[in-house]
């Protein structure tokens, strides 16, 4: 997850030193850089500027400054002569190492798109950008939107470098592929009830150039879900990115089923007509708590007028998840009805601002237009702040482990057996079933007894990061190995080198089929009345063998052939 890259593995830390819970900071770097400005800057617990990232008046900071594990720069840029106006207008993504070289420069901006506000660094070294792509009038009216003006309808593509100033976009998402209205029945969007449908974004509502106004971007690696927010219609969402691009123009696929439509969202119901309290009021900074953290799983952004119009907020919620969707109860809005959490912030910021909620319970507060940034703990009392002259969109807390070592390989889970998932050679290990966490599943391997998206999270030394695998969709073949129900009969032996014995099948009265099935589900053999098979032709590893009898009486059994 983006707004703690990846978790450090101080949790043990934690866990061992549960007597200074709650009372000390955490951490030895905060980064900050200031909007609009040419530098970037780490502090340490005192609040001194230990060392700076400095670049060019053509490079300017645009929103977001991240560190990824290693101690390169995740940076955006505030671009000249770009076609959008607004703020904070990018247009261009850096990555930066420690010592200041710019080892990727790529700009994704156009006639037609822009990116703005934040990015997203993703475990596969791809990055998510928020762009602003530009619609015409009579494409609003085509769309079903009553106002005749030009929209600037937000979308969020995934980047893959390729080279110091390239980059190929591998996915895409559009908001514009899911929009509803009610009052035009010729479109094909048209909906005569905006309430039964959350699934999509009222084109008529709060409708403006600047729409939606997104600021925020955040990835979830055992979720494959991307969460974001909206300023303009002071709301987080949720969608899926397991689909493909094509899919998530479409209302179907994924993991969810969905496609790119909206999975979760909060904070604003009447955007969808539906009835409750409205609890966010201008919008920042949505992301999920990272594992290892205090409440993990759950949603918090930054409420910029959360406890009045004079005094911001960051707000927490625990979202309804069910597998990889979210409950919800038809024409309703959608639940928690109020915050789980809240942390009232020490002054306002009219713009902008963040959070990060760390190991020992502690959060990072940045009140971004104040220029205040400030560590607090679980009580409410502030342990360490700093008053910057400026405005500071965000800020992050880092440890020396983390700044110094890159993350660990993304483990690739292979299939080792017909129930069977293994992940590379690690230090420790814990595996997931459709975004679950399974107890007691910490080791190389894991035994399948479901369908399902299964994903490994690992650590390796000296890394102070956890990494995790691309999920593996796991289906099982349809024939299980099982005890033997045919009284005496039995394949030997086991493993194999040459020959497969069919015992007992002497005493059987009538015919019978013996299959052969490989890790894949697919058929490597097939004989009816045999007493032995060759295995010359088929390679080492685990199978299933079958015999069935006329009379329907059956024994299914795993074998190994080890030659």
């Amino acid at each position: 997850m983006k707004k703690f890259p990846t978790l450090f593995l101080m949790l043990i830390i934690w866990v061992s030193t549960s007597n200074v819970l709650f009372a000390q900071q955490w951490g030895d770097y905060t980064l900050y850089a200031l909007q609009n400005q040419y530098s970037a800057n780490l502090l340490d617990t005192n609040g001194n500027v230990v060392k700076t990232w400095s670049f060019p008046s053509t490079a300017k900071t645009g929103y977001s400054t991240y560190m990824l594990p290693g101690g390169t720069l995740l940076r955006t840029v505030a671009r000249a002569g770009v076609s959008f106006q607004g703020g904070p207008i990018c247009g261009e993504v850096q990555k930066v190492d420690w010592n200041g070289n710019v080892v990727w420069d790529y700009v994704y901006s156009t006639t037609n798109y822009c990116s703005h506000h934040d990015v997203c660094a993703m475990p596969n070294g791809n990055v998510l950008l928020i762009a602003y792509e530009r619609k015409t009038a009579s494409e609003a009216s085509a769309a079903g939107c009553t106002q005749s003006i030009e929209i600037w309808p937000d979308k969020i593509v995934e980047v893959q470098p390729t080279g110091a100033t390239t980059g190929t976009v591998v996915w895409e998402w559009n908001a514009w592929d899911h929009l509803v209205q009610n009052v035009d029945p010729t479109k094909a969007n048209y909906y005569s009830s905006i309430v039964d449908h959350p699934e999509l974004l009222n084109i008529n509502y709060n409708t403006q150039k600047d729409w939606m106004h997104m600021n925020g971007v955040d990835y979830n690696p055992i979720l494959d879900q991307i969460s974001f927010s909206s300023h303009n219609l002071n709301e987080w969402y949720i969608i899926d990115h397991s689909t493909t691009t094509a899919e998530a123009a479409t209302h179907s696929g994924g993991n969810s089923g969905k496609g790119g439509d909206i999975l979760y969202r909060w904070g604003h119901p009447v955007n969808y007509n539906a009835t409750g309290t409205s609890i966010l009021n201008v919008t920042h900074d949505a992301h999920w708590i990272p594992e290892g953290v205090p409440n993990a799983g759950r949603l918090v952004g930054f409420n910029n007028r959360g406890v009045s119009n004079n005094q911001s907020s960051i707000d927490q919620i625990d979202v309804p998840r069910v597998g990889y969707n979210y409950s919800h109860t038809p024409g309703t809005a959608y639940l928690p009805a109020t915050y789980t959490n809240r942390l009232a912030c020490s002054g306002y910021s009219s713009n902008m601002g963040n959070s990060q909620q760390l190991p020992n319970g502690n959060q990072l507060v940045c009140v971004a237009t104040a220029g205040l940034i400030y560590e607090v703990n679980s009580s409410g009392t502030t342990l360490w702040s700093k008053q910057l002259t400026g405005s500071c969109p965000q800020s992050f807390r880092y440890d020396t482990c983390y700044a110094n070592n890159p993350a660990p390989a993304i483990p690739v889970i292979s299939s080792t057996g017909l129930s069977t998932l293994s992940a590379p050679i690690a230090d420790t290990y814990q595996w997931y079933l459709n975004g679950d966490l399974l107890t007691g599943e910490t080791s190389q391997t894991i035994n399948c007894t479901q369908n399902g998206v299964y994903v490994v999270r690992i650590t390796q030394a000296p890394s102070c990061s956890y990494s995790y695998s691309q999920g593996y969709n796991f289906t099982i073949t349809g024939i299980s190995s099982s005890d033997h129900n045919i009284k005496g009969v039995s394949f030997f032996p086991n493993p194999a080198s040459d020959l497969i014995k069919v015992g007992g099948v002497e005493k059987m009265n009538g015919n019978y089929t013996v299959k052969m099935f490989n890790i894949e589900g697919r058929l490597v053999f097939g004989g009816s009345n045999i007493y032995e098979l060759s295995t010359n032709n088929m390679a080492n590893g685990c199978y299933l063998i079958s015999l069935t009898t006329d009379a329907g009486q059956s024994i299914n059994q795993r074998i190994i052939i080890a030659k």
